[in-house]
């Protein structure tokens, strides 16, 4: 099969690879269609994966092609989408349904081959079966809009008539404004570095949007922030933004030390600011009811998510692309989809 194989930082090879077969309580999977994290890119440019050489590639849906022994429950042809976790489900943190906090996880992509391939095994455990008539493309995107729900879900949630703000526009940032739009925000602020994004949060019903380092105006304080870029600038601003009792949530992952301003420790610590860490997506039963509200809400229309893919490629292109990202730091793109 037709593999994108990480040997290294920057040195991605499509190769030839032996189609996998399943084992015992999993399914072979055709790849329908597998996006771009914004953690791929620094993950295929420059620090690497846990293991190296690897086909990474976790945000993905597939039709299932070959039942291995003892599958109960899913049919050939099935269309599904894969939560990328596979927790140890023994430690302290899986014993008390903290699944993104497992202590000894497995992980497509980073930690086993992912879909950057023709085909991928998965167990049986991580197998969602998409309602009938989903897009591939959508079932493939319930990783990305899950993290939002997560995210929000560990500041509280938001209320009937909350201001929401979005730090940071890209996938992830889009489907935190519209699922604060759903819970009941009476509008909800945007911030980026790019024109194009604040655009696409637009599309996504964000009620204002600024770019990065403009001044906010004192009345747009918000009640919950979503900080999804990871940059030093965006996390002092998701700070500063925040309404006395306010509550912060990061997902963004930073690259180097962030420094907190003395201006917006004061804030937060004055204001009475609460400041929330968000990793992944999963709840119990695993996958978790982030995982299983957002695949019904991308089927159902409910969840916008077509305006976000600005590139559609063959897995083909996936090499080259990466150079380009690499290399043009002008490029636009919001969500790449590739389809092997």
């Amino acid at each position: 099969m037709r593999a994108a194989v990480l040997y290294s930082p920057g040195d991605i090879r499509l190769e030839d690879r032996p189609k996998p077969t399943p084992a015992a309580g999993e399914v072979l999977l055709r790849v329908a269609a597998v996006g771009v994290c914004g953690s791929d890119l620094p993950r295929m440019l420059i620090k690497g994966a846990h293991r190296m050489p690897i086909i990474c590639g976790h945000e993905f849906s597939g039709r299932i092609e070959e039942l291995g022994a003892g599958v109960s429950g899913f049919a050939l042809g099935d269309l599904v989408t894969v939560p990328p976790m596979l927790p140890c489900g023994v430690c302290d943190q899986c014993s008390t349904g903290n699944f993104s906090r497992c202590r000894n996880y497995d992980y497509f992509g980073s930690r086993r081959d992912g879909a950057y391939a023709e085909w991928v095994c998965a167990p049986v455990e991580n197998l969602l079966k998409a309602p009938e008539g989903c897009d591939p493309r959508a079932a493939a995107m319930v990783d990305p809009a899950s993290i939002a729900l997560h995210a929000i879900w560990k500041a509280g949630g938001v209320r009937m008539g909350d201001r929401g703000a979005v730090i940071g526009c890209g996938p992830i940032g889009l489907f935190a404004i519209q699922w604060m739009l759903l819970m009941g925000a009476r509008e909800v602020v945007a911030v980026d570095v790019s024109e194009e994004k604040l655009e696409l949060a637009r599309q996504a019903g964000a009620t204002h949007a600024f770019l990065s380092g403009a001044e906010l105006p004192k009345g747009l304080l918000a009640d919950v922030i979503v900080e999804a870029a990871g940059h030093p600038s965006s996390v002092n601003t998701a700070v500063r933004l925040a309404a006395p009792g306010g509550h912060v949530v990061f997902i963004g992952i930073p690259v180097g030390d962030v420094p907190l301003t003395n201006a917006a420790f004061q804030h937060f610590l004055r204001q009475e600011v609460s400041l929330h860490g968000s990793w992944n997506s999963f709840g119990a039963p695993y996958p978790g009811p982030q995982w299983t509200v957002t695949l019904d809400k991308l089927a159902s229309g409910a969840l916008k998510w077509e305006f976000m893919i600005t590139h559609e490629l063959d897995l083909e292109e996936l090499p080259a692309m990466f150079e380009t990202l690499k290399t043009d730091r002008g490029l636009f793109f919001s969500k790449i989809m590739f389809r092997p």
